[in-house]
């Protein structure tokens, strides 16, 4: 396998090739010193839920994992804490507010984004919404659909720590719940 940081050739501080591995997760400028670390983004999914004892999921619209199921959540932008970039997620992808999102548990992530494996740490958040009935899907979301926790089936979701995400969250429903 190759490395991420391979597709790093010149230094980003002088533009210089000497910019040779370092150790596993950096490289090292032999002419100007400056070391790149590749460390994970942050990204959020959202566990929204509703009194009924449904959950918010959406179908991708593009890829990865196009037309599988997912959460609704993206990566959080600069200057952004978690909690306000799952709001902005879910509002973006589903037209939902969300407040108090809860963080629930983390894993760590392998994305594929125009070629390039960009490792993340998916935060995932439990989600309430007053305005359930207004969910419809925008951005990067096909479709929207309340579904009833009970028969949510993890294997459908497309994402490999989303699907695993899922599947904690179900094993173990009763606790996440919990006020």
């Amino acid at each position: 396998m190759t490395s991420r940081l391979s597709f790093f050739k010149f230094c980003p501080h002088c533009g210089s090739a000497r910019f040779v591995d370092n150790d596993f997760k950096s490289r090292h400028c032999l002419d100007c010193g400056f070391v790149y670390y590749i460390n994970p983004s942050a990204a959020t999914a959202a566990f929204v839920v509703d009194g009924d004892g449904r959950m918010l999921v959406v179908r991708r619209k593009l890829d990865p994992a196009k037309g599988t199921l997912d959460l609704p959540g993206g990566f959080s932008d600069v200057g952004e804490s978690l909690e306000e970039g799952i709001a902005r997620e879910v509002m973006e992808e589903t037209g939902l507010e969300v407040s108090d999102p809860r963080f629930l548990f983390s894993l760590p992530n392998d994305y594929l984004y125009s070629g390039f494996h960009v490792p993340t740490l998916d935060s995932f958040f439990l989600c309430r919404t007053r305005n359930a009935t207004a969910v419809h899907a925008a951005d990067d979301a096909a479709s929207a659909e309340w579904v009833d926790i009970g028969s949510v089936r993890a294997e459908l979701f497309g994402l490999a720590s989303v699907r695993k995400a899922v599947t904690e969250f179900l094993r173990n429903t009763s606790k996440y719940l919990k006020k």
